[in-house]
């Protein structure tokens, strides 16, 4: 049964309309597409906080031009209070502790600039894949470096634009090489005075008993399809269902992507999901209204990305539209 726009949720519905108000001007489709999300959208009564994961590197060497730096204090607040009028609360920054100076410089100023603007931030720590037999000892350090700058209460930025949830920190990670001995990490963080929420990329049983939570990514269903077809429909689903049957004492955090195509990276893989004219967001945005309601929320759904233009999965400068 289709409802109304009024009914939407304020947060969701800024985000929808906003988005597609920023498509390219002159796309033919764009009226489209706004029609069709308006009168087929509808939000569950209980919706989660929105993230966006957030690329702090560029302006860097080695990655796209994109018109700014990721260290430019007028781009970074212009960034918050787009994100804010969108109604995301937060972003989700990939992070690689102090062996990266320049994304590491780059979080520091975004927290600070979050705590003036009400907003939140939190890390999303990148598994180091460089060094095989020190990744633990490397992963250790890495995180206790963002407890003492980010997180605690005399950190060197105010804490309390760090991204919380019932009172404990969330640090997002995403996985890399694999060999990280989560059980000692997490030893090692108990004498920290709040106890983290750690949370990996897809649900991994392996590292069930050492995680508080798993968040989805962008993703296709199967093998990546040549004509960009499948969209992650199928992952999605399989994501919501396994967190709900197998880890409902856990944390969940959805998705939401515009698409993706990696053409652009110096790291390509010839990977794309095609946009289908804003249908792809669309579509992963409100699936997780199937599985979550008012009375069983999903606490965070991340949208994928607000910046990675490299991948091809940026809504920052709003959804690709489709002409003719």
């Amino acid at each position: 049964m289709k409802t109304s726009y009024s009914v939407l949720p304020p947060g969701l519905r800024v985000l929808l309309f906003s988005l597609l108000s920023l498509a390219v001007a002159g796309c033919s489709a764009h009226r489209d597409i706004h029609q069709t999300l308006r009168s087929n959208f509808q939000a569950p009564e209980g919706s989660p906080m929105l993230l966006a994961a957030y690329q702090p590197w560029f302006g860097r060497p080695g990655h796209i031009n994109v018109g700014y730096s990721s260290q430019d204090r007028v781009v970074l607040a212009n960034q918050i209070t787009k994100a804010k009028a969108l109604g995301i609360g937060g972003f989700v920054v990939n992070w690689y502790g102090p062996r990266k100076d320049f994304e590491d410089r780059s979080y520091s100023l975004l927290q600070q600039l979050a705590a003036e603007n009400d907003f939140k931030v939190a890390l999303m720590y990148d598994e180091p894949d460089d060094r095989p037999g020190d990744v633990t000892d490397d992963t250790i350090r890495d995180l206790q470096f963002g407890y003492e700058h980010y997180i605690a209460q005399n950190a060197s930025v105010p804490s309390a634009a760090y991204l919380r949830y019932n009172g404990h920190p969330v640090i997002f990670i995403f996985p890399k090489s694999g060999n990280t001995d989560w059980k000692r990490v997490r030893e090692a963080m108990a004498s920290w005075p709040e106890q983290p929420l750690l949370l990996y990329r897809d649900i991994n049983q392996r590292y069930a008993a050492a995680f508080d939570g798993f968040y989805a990514w962008v993703k296709p269903s199967g093998s990546w399809s040549a004509d960009g077809s499948d969209w992650g429909r199928d992952y999605l689903e399989s994501f919501y269902s396994k967190m709900k049957s197998k880890y409902p004492d856990k944390l969940a955090v959805g998705a939401a992507w515009p698409g993706f195509d990696d053409s652009r990276a110096s790291w390509s893989k010839n990977r794309r999901m095609d946009a289908r004219c804003g249908k792809t967001f669309q579509d992963s945005l409100h699936l997780f209204r199937r599985y979550y309601n008012d009375r069983e929320r999903l606490p965070f759904l991340m949208i994928v990305t607000w910046n990675d233009y490299e991948e091809g999965t940026a809504i920052e400068k709003g959804l690709a539209s489709c002409s003719g």
